[in-house]
Formats: structure tokens, C-alpha cells, sequence
């Protein structure tokens, strides 16, 4: 990935505007200033369908490498998998939706 492009969207870039990237299902995302914290960007992960769309409104947002290692350490907890099973056996079936537009270009890593 390009660090001049990445650079170039978070100052040309709109506030909330996604771009792809060439992982399947990751996206850089570019947050508002906000309070004292700046305008900056994120990755967020959000499983794409089958025109590479995301699924989901908002996925999950990674602020930065130490965030993903304690996520790493959360997806790899052994009682995850049974949560999850327990909690699709509760809940009712979930129609699959169309994906959602408003990403911006593309970024190469």
C-alpha cells in the first residue's frame, strides 16, 4: 500500500468515506476530527458479497496495531466459536440484505 496514497485520502478525503483496499473485506476508513483528536484514518473489516461490496454498514474499526493484536487475542479464545453457536441457535433467521455504495477508489497493498 502506498503511503502517499493513503495520505492523499485522509487530506482530500471525505469525513466517513470508505476506500478498498486489495484484501478482500478490508477498507480504509477516514474519520472527522473530533474534539481535540484530528481527522484520521482506520481500517475497518466488514465481510464483502460477491461484487465486493460490504455486508454490513459498519464493520469493525481498527484504530491502530495494538488494537488488532487484543482482537486477535479475543477471535482466539476458545469459548468464542461455542458463544456464537449458542447465540445463532436463539436468534431468529436473518434475511441477507443487498450491500451498501459510498466507497471511494481503490488502495493497492
Amino acid at each position: 500500500m502506498s503511503e502517499e496514497k493513503l495520505a492523499d485520502f485522509l487530506k482530500t478525503g471525505k469525513d466517513w468515506s470508505r476506500t478498498r483496499t486489495s484484501i478482500p473485506g478490508v477498507f480504509v476508513l477516514k474519520l472527522p476530527p473530533y474534539r481535540a483528536s484530528p481527522a484520521r484514518l482506520v481500517a475497518e473489516l466488514n465481510p464483502i458479497d460477491e461484487t465486493g461490496n460490504p455486508k454490513k454498514r459498519r464493520g469493525i474499526v481498527l484504530r491502530s496495531s495494538a488494537e488488532l493484536e487484543e482482537f486477535k487475542k479475543m477471535f482466539q479464545d476458545e469459548k468464542l466459536p461455542k458463544l456464537l453457536s449458542m447465540i445463532d441457535k436463539i436468534n431468529p433467521e436473518v434475511k441477507v440484505g443487498k450491500g451498501r455504495k459510498g466507497e471511494e477508489g481503490f488502495i493497492e497493498l
